[in-house]
């Protein structure tokens, strides 16, 4: 999730991490998560904490943690941040900002979250289920939801779903492209997740219907449909993922504020094609209807249950790959 109203990795520095945020002062009561929870990033006590500078080409990740972080979740944080950078920077080319806070508190529950900001420098705060395990942190998609956030500029309230979407449809991607899932599990979530964002009754199009599931599972869609479409128009050569890079290559990050109008011609540049534009004025304004029982079978996406078959004999089977091999 994004709050904005707010080049390349290849290492990160992460020796030593775990035994840095041990060190945090536990008594330290700006530092504990219930003081560092509320609306808005808190980066004035962000600034005050122990932080850990994870050096990446190109920027740094300053990592802090509450002290009231249990041990056996603090202990995989070195691992989390480290995945989830680099499937973030493998997807863009480079991480996507020069410098960001990274904060992890913890939370009731057994949930994970995470929320991006930008209105005093990029910052995601993740606030950690207590009853999380460490093993459901490391194969949780969440920091690598709000690193995507980072990658692209800050749009208009109206199109939020176009910055959840985006997110929404790069982690996804990006896991398996690292290897933390598998083709095959992405296309069954897709198969899950995307009548979620198909259009209901009342429906007024992407940029006046901001329910939940058109926020993301909509703006996901969108994506999908305008990755297969670039790589219809360019034989393959091209994706999302090349016109994402053009719109961070030109400065497109969450560090600035750009009007749609902007980011669609910047990334349709970057392809060679109009279909971003064209698709967005195909959604905006009206519900546009997918069939995706035909999209689908097209792509070789065969539902079984709540698995998938893939079928290489599929009409866009090459374009199914691609899309995961990169």
């Amino acid at each position: 999730m994004k709050r904005a109203r707010r080049t390349c990795l290849e290492a990160l520095a992460v020796a030593g991490l775990p035994a840095l945020l041990h060190a945090a002062t536990p008594a330290h009561t700006d530092w504990r998560s219930e003081g560092l929870s509320g609306f808005g990033m808190p980066y004035d006590a962000f600034d005050t904490m122990p932080v850990r500078e994870l050096h990446v080409r190109g920027g740094v990740i300053r990592l802090a943690a509450a002290a009231d972080l249990p041990a056996a979740q603090r202990a995989v944080i070195e691992r989390l941040v480290t995945h989830s950078a680099r499937a973030i920077a493998d997807f863009y080319g480079c991480f996507p900002v020069p410098q960001t806070r990274l904060l992890f508190i913890s939370a009731d529950g057994s949930r994970i979250n995470g929320t991006t900001w930008s209105y005093r420098g990029p910052a995601i705060r993740m606030p950690i289920g207590r009853s999380v395990t460490p093993a459901a942190m490391l194969d949780s998609w969440v920091l690598m939801h709000e690193m995507a956030h980072l990658a692209l500029p800050s749009l208009a309230d109206d199109q939020v779903w176009l910055e959840e979407g985006t997110a929404t449809y790069v982690e996804s991607v990006a896991r398996v492209r690292i290897g933390q899932s598998t083709p095959a599990s992405l296309w069954s979530g897709f198969v899950r997740g995307m009548p979620h964002g198909l259009p209901q009754p009342g429906d007024e199009g992407l940029n006046h219907t901001h329910t939940w599931g058109r926020t993301y599972w909509g703006g996901a869609l969108f994506c999908l449909l305008a990755d297969i479409a670039i790589r219809e128009a360019t034989g393959n050569h091209h994706g999302l993922q090349h016109a994402l890079r053009g719109v961070l290559a030109e400065g497109g990050s969450i560090e600035h504020r750009w009007p749609v109008e902007q980011l669609l011609s910047v990334a349709d540049a970057a392809t060679g094609t109009s279909v971003l534009a064209t698709l967005y004025a195909q959604m905006k304004d009206t519900p546009a209807p997918v069939d995706l029982t035909a999209l689908w079978a097209t792509l070789g996406v065969i539902p079984l249950g709540g698995e998938v078959r893939l079928d290489d004999a599929a009409p866009q089977a090459a374009i199914r790959r691609a899309i995961t091999a990169g």
